[in-house]
């Protein structure tokens, strides 16, 4: 089995910074890439950032110059750090892994719980 646990939503106020956190764990034979999803009240999920194994990101326009994503493999960790953060910026926010687990044929998805951040003075 595999387990994403995401940590590091909260309130937070306009102009402020949070650092989301997401731990894989379990039968994990490789991790290729990882993102951010995040889904506000009434709307659809939508991509934030993602990073590929060569080290590669892409962002949301809408993100772009404030959050920055990372990852550190040796932990199979993935972090978000957000910068500037804006009441627009609040949602759940979600981990993806495109992964592959010890034994299994092919690479999969998984999601996390999901964090809530949000941004309001």
């Amino acid at each position: 089995q595999v387990q994403l646990v995401e940590s590091g939503g909260g309130l937070v106020q306009p102009g402020g910074s949070l650092r989301l956190s997401c731990a894989a764990s379990g039968s994990i034979a490789s991790i290729t890439s990882q993102g951010w999803y995040r889904q506000a009240p009434g709307k659809q999920r939508e991509s934030v950032a993602r990073i590929v194994s060569g080290g590669s990101t892409n962002y949301a326009d809408s993100v772009k110059g404030r959050f920055t994503i990372s990852r550190d493999n040796a932990k199979n960790v993935v972090y978000l750090q957000m910068n500037d953060l804006k009441p627009e910026d609040t949602a759940v926010y979600y981990c993806n892994n495109y992964l592959l687990r010890i034994g299994a044929p092919d690479w999969e998805y998984y999601w996390g719980q999901g964090t809530q951040v949000t941004v309001s003075s």
